[in-house]
């Protein structure tokens, strides 16, 4: 059985190559079991797609509001 610790390791290399199917199975079978590790897969996924929308330049609303700044509507 895998540990967390190679469980984590193998989804943030899964994000870089792509993984043998030994170790994609062993994964598959430990995030059915562990929440902890499956969490941590849906937060992978999540920072790699804000990451690539910033990278397009992507953004919610007005770029040139800082994070939790209220939009205003100034001329």
């Amino acid at each position: 059985m895998m540990n967390c610790r190679r469980a984590t390791r193998l989804l943030s290399e899964a994000q870089e190559r792509k993984l043998s199917f030994k170790e994609r199975s062993a994964l598959k079978l430990h995030t059915l079991i562990c929440t902890g590790c499956r969490n941590f897969e849906k937060q992978m996924h999540s920072l790699r797609r804000i990451s690539r929308s910033f990278a397009r330049g992507a953004t919610d609303g007005d770029s040139s509001r800082r994070p939790g700044e209220k939009k205003t509507n100034k001329p």
